[in-house]
């Protein structure tokens, strides 16, 4: 069964899309722990992250760095926290959490935008690219 990932990928669910390319997709977390909060997936349906093949990995890792410089133009924070973990949804993806704290990492602090605040920063974050 495809992850909703791969959904998201083949247009078969909405996301706030930042950034796409042959690989890869970038898209706004429709949960997230701060304001910008972004998700960096290959669209290749891979569980783990170090099964990836190391070239792949690496671009993801340059394709995740380019969004991320992005962000950090766009949301005002102290840095851009990364965070690969997995087990929420089986098809390998990088968070990247604009934060000023710890506890903005945790997934345990929350933030709610509405739609157009959503649209509106994943224009915002494209267009920095």
């Amino acid at each position: 069964m495809p992850s909703i990932f791969t959904k998201i990928i083949k247009g078969e669910i909405p996301c706030y899309k930042v950034a796409e390319d042959d690989h890869f997709i970038a898209f706004l977390d429709i949960n997230p722990n701060a304001k910008g909060h972004t998700l960096c997936v290959p669209k290749l349906e891979i569980n783990r992250i170090f099964d990836m093949e190391e070239d792949h990995y690496l671009d993801l890792m340059r394709f995740s760095r380019k969004i991320a410089k992005a962000l950090e133009k766009v949301v005002p924070c102290d840095r851009i926290g990364v965070s690969v973990i997995g087990l929420e949804v089986p098809h390998v993806h990088v968070h990247l959490i604009p934060i000023n704290e710890m506890k903005d990492m945790t997934f345990q602090h929350k933030v709610q935008l509405s739609a157009e605040e959503m649209q509106d920063l994943a224009k915002r974050i494209a267009q920095e690219l």
